[in-house]
């Protein structure tokens, strides 16, 4: 291993492999190999400029004991960034410290002629290379060392019951209701981010930690050092940017269902809540409004003035908020030149399909410019000049029929290198445009999110999620680890997505306790497919607005009178907590914190906060505890050292215990932090 200092990084050379450590940010390292000399000079989710950061490097030699009872002399190389060092061996093993304190080192079980701890016969290397036959990419094998008492978090949003995610697996690859944000946040008092947007896989194990990317051309990882949580988070959204300030106007109630199927649907749902005195923010238009997939634009049989519509709806201070899919038909009209102009995924190989929902389709390259241009043009003309003020981003992993990643091309090159950037890069198609035409921030929403798309308008929801208890409980998990992923802004379906039978006593049960959830959430947003599906189509066309099932009404008096007033009672809530949310969207702007927050984000230096995941902060004023399981009608609840007030009935509680509560149907335990 040979070492030099270059404008204040550390570059490392050994066996064609260059590293590259460089300070990125207030104690912070980010860390580059290639085997090349020189980079690809992506940056990938570091977006943000840094300060510029004074270094220390230290290049010497240390002494090695060798087989033969000798003493060797072999390089060694430092570089220190604040409270976070960086240690460089001669075998190329980089060792990180806080404060002097180990953090993380690399894995390596190589015997090298040595005494030490890594001199085993097992040939396992810290970062592995492969090449890939017929191409320029490699599959790389990143391995750490495990400490067992650590706790990991983040990571974006996984559909299992785990918030701590030691011992777990986890595919780096999105998917419909699965979300790879790769930063994670240690107990140990670091953040560490995967700036490879490569499908691949992590592990983390009791024995090692092992990052893998299918096909990349090269090691980019970001690692800092902070006391709290809190202070790891706010240094990652330091680096990959920061949500704007959230619009006051769309902190309350947005409406939708699978689906208004015409624009008179859509205005009697408006007027009819206007009548119960009700302020919706936001309505939502589904999908199959439009011709085919692909065309992008309203069916005028069933949507004939498109303006006058969004006129009326403004007029009640509702805004108006479109779906749209990146697939694109066949039959479309837009399907022959974007094909032609190679706007649209490639396969490597078999039919030209990427999408088989309810046509024969292939979806948009946001990777390409020239697509992301096509597309905002025709979505600009057919629904942002009638006033349209947002868009549903919907399938925007994408939802591929099959998730062969290695059957995927992009305009970038292979999915197997950077699919997991198609989200966000979907997103851009709109927030760039619409950035620069409006004064108040975009907000859309989107159902996947990489790393730094909190930046980009993006209000991310958990998916097509079962309406389950189970399900339920791991949304919990879903919206806390994705706020310590960076994305603030985030939702789910209130019920889940997947109802057989809305009269069914359970689901009305579960619907109830999703909803008391969702008040003390981000965004509170109704929505769901729910049967039975016994309403008729409108016409019997086999393409167009008309020809596609509708779902059940789902309004907030769609479930009974009972049901309604309690819904009724929380969205009184969710309008009187209206400062106190503004006041945490802003905390999301300037410091990066989550709305949802573990007990241990706000209480880090309680070990049993580190422990508890079926109750959360909102923001640092309430502890909520959601009811999880049906037919539950008492909870425990675990109080952090302090005073707390239970809202049900103002009784003040000392914490540093776990209490029990009462939880009727209208009632969700809410403790309120005392000063």
């Amino acid at each position: 291993m040979t070492f030099e200092k270059e404008n204040g990084a550390l570059i490392c050379r050994r066996a064609g492999e260059t590293l590259r450590i460089e300070p990125w940010g207030k104690d912070s390292f980010r860390v580059r190999a290639a085997m090349s000399p020189k980079f690809t000079g992506n940056i990938l989710a570091l977006t943000e400029t840094v300060e510029k950061c004074d270094t220390q490097i230290t290049i010497a030699e240390e002494d090695h004991w060798v087989g033969d009872g000798t003493i060797d002399k072999r390089p060694i190389a430092s570089i220190v960034n604040g409270r976070l060092k960086a240690v460089v061996n001669f075998a190329g093993i980089i060792t990180f410290y806080r404060d002097d304190n180990m953090i993380l080192q690399e894995y390596f079980r190589y015997y090298d002629g040595t005494l030490s701890r890594e001199s085993r016969c097992l040939k396992v290397v810290n970062r592995e290379w492969k090449g890939i036959i017929g191409g320029s990419e490699y599959s790389l094998n990143v391995k750490f060392e495990s400490i067992k008492k650590e706790k990991l978090f983040g990571m974006g949003q996984y559909q299992q019951d785990c918030l701590d995610l030691k011992g777990c697996v986890l595919e780096l690859a999105q998917r419909n209701s699965q979300i790879s944000v790769p930063f994670a946040v240690s107990s140990l008092g670091y953040g560490f981010l995967w700036n490879n947007p490569a499908v691949g896989r992590v592990s983390f194990g009791k024995n090692y930690t092992e990052w893998i990317a299918r096909a990349t051309k090269e090691m980019d990882y970001w690692i800092t050092a902070a006391d709290t949580p809190k202070q790891i988070v706010e240094n990652y959204t330091a680096v990959t940017g920061r949500a704007e300030m959230f619009p006051e106007d769309l902190m309350g109630l947005w409406q939708c269902k699978l689906r208004y199927r015409t624009q008179e649907e859509v205005l009697e749902v408006a007027r009819q809540y206007q009548k119960e005195g009700i302020k919706i923010d936001q309505i939502v238009i589904d999908f199959f409004h439009w011709t085919v997939q692909g065309d992008w634009k309203f069916d005028k049989k069933y949507w004939p003035d498109p303006k006058a519509m969004v006129d009326e709806l403004h007029s009640m201070g509702i805004k108006v908020i479109v779906s749209v899919w990146p697939s694109v038909d066949r039959k479309s009209e837009n399907f022959a030149p974007m094909m032609e102009r190679g706007l649209l995924i490639r396969t490597e190989r078999g039919a030209a399909q990427t999408y088989d929902f309810q046509g024969d389709c292939v979806e948009i390259d946001p990777f390409n410019p020239e697509a992301r241009k096509y597309v905002w043009d025709v979505c600009k003309k057919n629904y942002y000049d009638y006033g349209i003020d947002a868009f549903w981003l919907d399938n925007s992993e994408p939802d591929y029929g099959v998730y062969d990643f290695e059957n995927y091309r992009y305009f970038e090159g292979p999915a197997l290198a950077v699919s997991n950037l198609y989200p966000q890069l979907y997103s851009r198609v709109f927030y760039d445009e619409m950035s620069k035409l409006q004064k108040e921030p975009v907000v859309n929403l989107l159902r996947c999110a990489w790393a730094g798309s909190q930046k980009y308008g993006n209000v991310v929801w958990s998916g097509d999620v079962p309406s389950t208890f189970e399900a339920f409980s791991d949304q919990i998990q879903c919206g806390l680890n994705m706020g310590l992923a960076g994305i603030p802004w985030w939702t789910t379906d209130i019920g889940g997505f997947m109802t057989d039978d809305v009269n069914d006593p359970d689901f009305r049960q579960l619907l109830i306790r999703w909803y008391q959830f969702a008040v003390y959430s981000p965004v509170l947003r109704m929505h769901g497919d729910r049967g039975p599906y016994n309403i008729p189509p409108l016409d019997d066309r086999d393409w167009g607005g008309g020809y596609l099932h509708t779902g059940q009404p789902n309004e907030l008096w769609s479930y009974g009178e009972d049901n309604y007033a309690i819904m009724k009672k929380y969205y009184d809530v969710r309008i009187l907590l209206h400062d106190y949310i503004k006041k945490l969207y802003e905390e999301a702007h300037e410091n990066g914190s989550p709305l949802l927050r573990t007990m241990f984000y706000e209480f880090p230096e309680d070990e049993k906060c580190w422990e508890t995941e079926d109750q959360y902060m909102f923001g640092d004023r309430f502890l909520v505890a959601p009811i999880l399981h049906l037919n539950e009608w008492k909870r425990e609840v675990y109080l952090p050292a302090g005073k707390w007030k239970l809202t049900s009935t103002n009784e003040v509680f000392e914490g540093g215990c776990r209490v029990s509560v009462d939880a009727p149907i209208d009632y969700m335990p809410v403790f309120e932090r005392m000063a």
